[in-house]
């Protein structure tokens, strides 16, 4: 609002401010008054250096500050429109009872912003505090908390003190009505809702008022004001600096408590406080930390089981009998394998590959289906513990009967605006924005056109990936398998494993940057599906984002599981890939170890960028804003705005909170019989990012809406998705990525070595090929003495009638791999079942607490409605008892006369 707006608005209330006496003391009915009295007298009676950069009240230091609007002089054609807007807006919002305090843009730090501060009287807060349902404490809670258990005691270094933790005693609460405030436990009106409900409120009021009548269809909303830059932010304030307590007059301070005990990354090994959380950001934002928290404690014990596997791989590696053979010259090094390419690529010895096939026993040995059958184990406890852990939030956090968050289910101003219809809504039973189906199908169509090409465009961009792996394959090849090969070297460098780590980088690269792209478009298109309210519009880029970055982040390594090396064919007759590239084989010992490259460079790079991106986003972010702004600085740079020039946390900043941390989830179930330790870096992950999470919030945004949610929503259906499917892939990558059944078949059936049944596996598991069979467009350019090479394979050699078809030891192996897949499948899922059969959805203490408070909250309101009817009969107790027994007795009476 600009200085004519205001003199204008005055000149209205003139008459009136006129015949009210100013004073600290007066009563509620004339608050509205006395802030316009403050308005006509601001030269004389308010001294702006008197006033602290930190003060969070209205220039009186009484009435607390609630929220904040800014907005700056606009020069374009439509700067008269938005004068008239802001200022029916202000004048609605003075009719609902909210008082407005305007700062002149000359007492800014940039010289051009004006900020309306917002303050929420007692009789605005009791009467929204009624129609939003808010539950407010009548009587401290007999309940004791749960004891800490003896092996608590062992984690008293993790422990915040009770202070921190607990910020609050515990109530029996009950909604808060207007007409019995007697019975809500009020000490003082100023701290009796906290700063969270209060933005709330007033964030509720502002999403519905109206703002005037355009196109002959009433607008309201500070949304969509926002969209269209009449007002530039909204936003509540923070309670203080995050470095420094609060001073008096002040209220507590809760970001600087939060700071201190929550956002230091000193204090990475200690619990959340949250419940604090939660006060001061409102349960949506809470319940995500506690899922994070929940989360990352559970993959310390899956950290610590494939920690221990990885060391038994460790441990084991210098004994095992396959990579013995390998790296023996007598045995590895007499071995001469096929070419692993056409023409350029040259004969190599088997040995060559010893320190590969050191390495792929890490992650490729027997304990690798122990930790594929545990974590298929692990993630239906996880998913079970949650459920009793989002019961025991129900309950602590008062979400027991928790309703839908009206902002959530809202009208959304950009689907009101393209309506053209309206119909009855036969709830409400009023006229309400209707859009017929015919016209969302075009965009519909769009939408599913669009997200389809995009994914379309990952595959392609894989298999251009796989193309290049292809491409460069053979200069690898060329460079490393020259004649020094055939004299033993031994190198960890090998073609497959110097294309994969090349390839694997590249791939991330690529994935990072339709990763970006899409996300724009994602948002666009669910825009133009015009979603009837934010709960929609939330679910359908759910969808679309999910859907993206499955496919973008998991493809290649769907593609190294379970189709890379499965469809290579044989010396002679392989296949290839557009009549032009020879398909990819995998390593000698399995194709697992490059399934764990691509996996570990994915999975860590997508972290560390994820993390480098939310810490250092924001923080330039702020920098150069405080830059722009600190024009004028003689002037107070006042606590508004220091929130002014803050990061917005946005309605979708919590989305990609969880977004990113599903995908996680993805890594660290779908393929983690790869990559033991996979837990447990995604736990060291989580600990960082819970602190760079708490960091941003409490230093780098503003303060954001309260709102309510009682679950993760959308996302718990999509983790019991991932759980199950997490079942067949880990399965299958045992039995077919993994070189482990091949080897218990042979160990099984085919050994001939009784103290030492292993040995001859090598031998056992390649195949004969006769060099005179090479096609002349296959065989390497230089001619050998060899007369046969070996290749991964069970075939039948060339010497028998069958040549170079499967033998019977390949549909040994592949039975047995089929018969475990089915097996694990089977044992896992019952053991599912049985868990989720025996462990409840809410634990019975939780139970017993709800019925508890239950039967409390209706015997204190029965009390309440008892004694308050006694006062208004005016009779003793001993009367009201004489009268309830004569009418107990004249009841009697009629049931036996009847």
């Amino acid at each position: 609002m600009g200085d004519a707006d205001l003199l204008e608005v005055l000149a209205e209330e003139g008459e009136k401010v006129n015949k009210l006496d100013y004073s600290f003391q007066m009563s509620e009915q004339s608050l509205s008054s006395r802030e316009t009295s403050f308005l006509i007298n601001e030269e004389t009676m308010f001294q702006k250096n008197q006033q602290s950069k930190d003060s969070i009240f209205f220039r009186d230091g009484i009435r607390q500050i609630d929220f904040v609007l800014s907005y700056v002089d606009d020069i374009k054609k439509d700067a008269e429109l938005k004068a008239e807007r802001r200022k029916e807006f202000e004048k609605n919002l003075r009719k609902t009872g909210l008082e407005l305090e305007i700062e002149d843009k000359r007492d800014s730090e940039d010289g051009r912003t004006y900020f309306v501060k917002i303050h929420a009287p007692w009789e605005v807060l009791v009467t929204y505090a009624e129609v939003l349902g808010i539950k407010m404490p009548i009587k401290e809670s007999d309940i004791p908390r749960p004891k800490h258990t003896p092996i608590s005691y062992v984690l008293g270094p993790v422990r915040l003190p009770l202070s921190v933790k607990y910020p609050r005693p515990e109530y029996f609460t009950a909604q808060f009505s207007r007409h019995r405030q007697e019975l809500f436990l009020i000490e003082d009106q100023a701290t009796f809702f906290p700063s969270s409900s209060r933005n709330r409120i007033v964030y509720y009021i502002l999403s519905r008022c109206p703002f005037g009548i355009e196109d002959g269809k009433k607008r309201f909303g500070i949304e969509r004001l926002l969209n269209s830059n009449t007002y530039s932010s909204a936003y509540p304030l923070h309670d203080g600096q995050y470095w420094k307590p609060s001073e008096p007059p002040n209220p507590t301070n809760e970001r600087y408590t939060l700071h201190q005990n929550w956002a230091r990354f000193s204090y990475f090994y200690k619990e959340q406080p949250l419940d604090l959380i939660k006060n001061y950001y409102g349960e949506k934002i809470g319940i995500y930390f506690v899922f994070l928290g929940f989360y990352t404690e559970m993959l310390f014990f899956a950290a610590v089981v494939g920690l221990a596997c990885f060391i038994y791989g460790l441990l084991s590696m210098e004994h095992n009998t396959s990579s013995t053979e390998i790296c023996d010259p007598e045995i590895g090094g007499q071995m001469i394998m096929c070419p692993l390419c056409d023409q350029v690529c040259d004969y190599w010895r088997l040995n060559s590959t010893c320190l590969a096939s050191k390495f792929s026993h890490l992650f490729d040995n027997e304990s690798t289906v122990f930790f594929a059958i545990f974590m298929g184990i692990w993630v239906t406890l996880f998913l079970e513990f949650w459920k009793q852990r989002q019961a025991r939030l129900e309950y602590e956090w008062d979400l027991v009967d928790f309703e839908e968050e009206q902002q959530q289910l809202q009208l959304r101003p950009e689907f009101e605006a393209m309506c053209k219809h309206r119909k009855l809504n036969a709830v409400t039973k009023e006229m309400e924005p209707y859009m017929p189906l015919y016209t969302r199908i075009p965009w519909y169509c769009l939408s599913g056109a669009t997200v389809t090409l995009w994914m379309s465009l990952v595959v392609t961009s894989m298999v251009a990936v796989i193309v290049y792996r292809l491409s460069v394959f053979a200069t690898f090849a060329s460079f490393m398998e020259s004649d020094a090969s055939l004299k033993q070297v031994k190198s960890f460098l090998t073609p497959q494993i110097t294309t994969s780590l090349t390839g694997s980088c590249l791939n991330f690269i690529v994935i990072l940057i339709l990763n970006f792209f899409y996300e724009k478009i994602s948002a666009w298109i669910t825009k133009m599906e015009i979603p009837r309210t934010y709960q929609e519009y939330e679910s359908s880029l759910t969808l679309k984002m999910f859907l993206f970055q499955f496919v973008n982040f998991y493809s290649s390594c769907f593609y190294v599981a379970f189709f890379k090396g499965k469809f290579v064919g044989y010396p002679g007759k392989y296949t290839y890939l557009f009549n032009e590239w020879r398909s990819e084989e995998c390593d000698p010992g399995g194709c697992l170890i490059e399934l764990t490259t691509q996996l570990t460079i994915i999975m860590t790079g997508k972290q560390i960028f994820g993390n480098i991106k939310e810490a250092i986003y924001p923080l330039a972010l702020n920098w150069w804003r405080r830059r722009k702004a600190r024009t004028n600085s003689e002037k107070l740079y006042s606590r508004w705005e220091q929130d002014h020039d803050l990061e917005s946390f946005g309605p979708l900043g919590l989305f990609y909170e969880y977004l990113e941390t599903v995908t996680q989830f993805g890594f660290v179930t779908l393929f983690v019989a790869s990559f033991p330790l996979a837990p447990l870096l995604a736990l060291i992950n989580n600990i960082v990012e819970i602190r760079v999470d708490a960091w941003k919030l409490t230093t780098q945004y503003r303060r954001t809406v309260a709102s309510k949610a009682h679950s993760i929503g959308v996302w718990q259906d999509i983790l019991y998705g991932m759980a199950v499917l997490s079942v067949a892939t880990n399965a299958f990558i045992v039995a077919f990525t993994s070189d482990i059944i091949p080897r218990l078949v042979y160990y099984y059936a085919y050994s001939t070595n009784a103290t030492q049944p292993m040995t001859g596996y090598v031998n056992n598991s390649l195949s004969v090929f006769l060099i005179a069979d090479f096609p002349n467009h296959t065989a390497p350019s230089e001619k050998r003495d060899f007369i046969t090479c070996r290749y991964r394979d069970y075939r039948y050699p060339p010497d028998d009638e069958n040549k170079y078809f499967h033998n019977m030891q390949f549909w040994h192996v592949l039975a047995a791999k089929m018969t475990f897949i089915i097996v694990m499948e089977h044992v896992v899922f019952l053991v599912k079942f049985l868990l989720a059969w025996m462990i409840p959805d809410v634990p019975k203490d939780v139970v017993e607490r709800i019925k508890r408070e239950k039967l409390m909250t209706i015997k204190i309101l029965h009390d309440f409605e008892l004694d308050k009817l006694k006062e208004n009969l005016g009779i003793n107790s001993n009367e009201f008892a004489k009268h309830v027994m004569i009418e107990e007795n004249k009841a009697q009476l009629a049931k036996s006369t009847i």
